[in-house]
């Protein structure tokens, strides 16, 4: 393994999927976890197939997708670094993986075989359970994002999707830099792109953020999560 991968794999310790396992858990896990480089636009697997292995991605950005009879393509979710998908599949009876993925840009991501995960967990009840309460937490927001999506108004869902990028830092004013582009973002918000900009637009003139480009500063994030709320 060269240094670059076991950089990488080494990030794993601090994903709540790998955070409380063992030292000697982590060492039996090791042989099943592989870093993959990905290429701008290259299928990472397809809805159906069978699912062995989950993914924590390192870099770059992964679009999960849906694609209608009709051929139109829904996106579910935009991974960032850091950010895990298709673990709770593993625990199917079948398990098959319910949506298309694919790397926008290049990237490196770690595939970890499910069965060998799957061992670590019947053998450690204190492990699995403290492994389901963290995916629970998970689900639950996932929960609230379908919510935004369907039961919230378009000025809703752009602000609480600015709010989810910043959410984890313990601060109150940040700067960031938009993950993907503006059409990306408008399609995972089922906003059409034009909605988009004019909202972010009457959030700069309220002050509520401040755009160049794709960087966007946040002067107060209290402001903007009362501006969500009223």
């Amino acid at each position: 393994m060269s240094a670059a991968e076991n950089a990488v794999i080494q990030d794993l310790r601090t994903h709540y999927l790998f955070a409380n396992l063992t030292d000697a858990q982590h060492a039996r896990l090791l042989p099943h976890v592989h870093v993959q480089a990905f290429s701008a636009g290259q299928s990472l697997f397809q809805r159906g197939d069978e699912a062995g292995a989950f993914f924590l991605l390192h870099r770059g950005t992964v679009k999960l997708y849906r694609v209608s009879d009709g051929g139109h393509e829904k996106i579910m979710r935009l991974i960032q670094p850091g950010q895990s998908f298709a673990e709770s599949i593993m625990f199917m009876d079948i398990p098959a993986y319910p949506v298309h993925a694919r790397g926008l840009g290049s990237g490196v991501l770690v595939a970890i075989e499910s069965i060998a995960y799957l061992e670590i967990m019947r053998a450690s009840f204190a492990t699995c359970r403290t492994v389901l309460a963290c995916m629970t937490e998970r689900i639950q927001a996932h929960w609230d994002e379908i919510e935004a999506l369907t039961l919230q108004n378009s000025r809703y869902r752009i602000v609480h999707y600015l709010i989810s990028l910043v959410s984890a830092r313990d601060v109150d004013k940040t700067t960031i830099t938009l993950p993907v582009s503006k059409s990306l973002i408008a399609a995972k918000l089922a906003v059409t792109p034009e909605t988009l900009s004019r909202v972010l637009r009457l959030l700069v003139e309220a002050d509520l953020i401040e755009m160049q480009g794709y960087r966007l500063h946040i002067p107060s994030l209290a402001a903007l999560r009362e501006h969500l709320m009223s």
